[in-house]
């Protein structure tokens, strides 16, 4: 009866956690708090997701979703990435966290690029069936960030906070202003080791920095 329990609560934490929490979880325990690490913050979210969601029935909308999130998904677990927030059309990833990994930078990008790929053979798909395509802007930083479990006793969520974290979603929406799908900050950029192409654009003032930042894009159709 014990092994029955315990098998019931690994699959009920790996339904709702993905496999890396769920690890963290079923080996370390629970306990709220958190700890610095060195990672990877990534925001995406779907361009005028709004908009597409008023010309459609709501069982439309939700499919687009499912299958959505099931791509990036894909994209982010297949390079390490832990989805770890979903909002709406949004979400918020994080590499190198709970499981550390020297090359978060470089695979958090290499993710975005396999993101973007997908979303261009999605709209491959809903073309044909006439349905109303889709675009997505990423943003990317990377630095020290507080991780662990926040919330209560009662619920709880594996998160990271911090500038770095605040700098992807400050990145993210900045994508709408420049029409570049990629951004990313120095530090992620400083990770590729040139392993990856980009772009420096002229340094940006964004919300909640007193300085400017040193902003580059990642030009799409390279080899994730």
């Amino acid at each position: 009866e014990k092994k029955r329990l315990r098998d019931q609560q690994r699959e009920l934490v790996r339904r709702f956690a993905t496999a890396e929490v769920a690890e963290e979880l079923l080996t370390s325990g629970f306990e709220l708090g958190g700890k610095f690490v060195d990672a990877t913050a990534m925001f995406s979210d779907i361009r005028s997701f709004t908009s597409i969601a008023e010309a459609q029935s709501p069982a439309d909308t939700i499919e687009l979703l499912n299958d959505y999130y099931t791509l990036m998904f894909e994209a982010i677990g297949g390079h390490g990435g832990v989805v770890n927030q979903m909002v709406g059309d949004g979400l918020m990833a994080i590499f190198g966290a709970p499981v550390p990994r020297a090359d978060h930078a470089e695979q958090a990008v290499r993710a975005a690029l396999e993101m973007l790929e997908m979303v261009e053979l999605f709209n491959a798909e809903r073309s044909a069936s006439e349905k109303p395509q889709i675009h997505i802007g990423v943003g990317i930083a990377s630095g020290r960030v507080i991780a662990g479990f926040t919330g209560t006793q009662n619920r709880a969520t594996y998160t990271c906070v911090g500038d770095t974290v605040n700098l992807a979603a400050r990145l993210e929406a900045h994508t709408k202003v420049l029409g570049r799908p990629i951004l990313i900050d120095e530090t992620t950029h400083q990770g590729l080791d040139g392993k990856i192409r980009t772009e420096e654009l002229e340094p940006v003032q964004l919300q909640g920095k007193t300085q400017t930042v040193r902003v580059f894009a990642v030009p799409p159709g390279q080899q994730p």
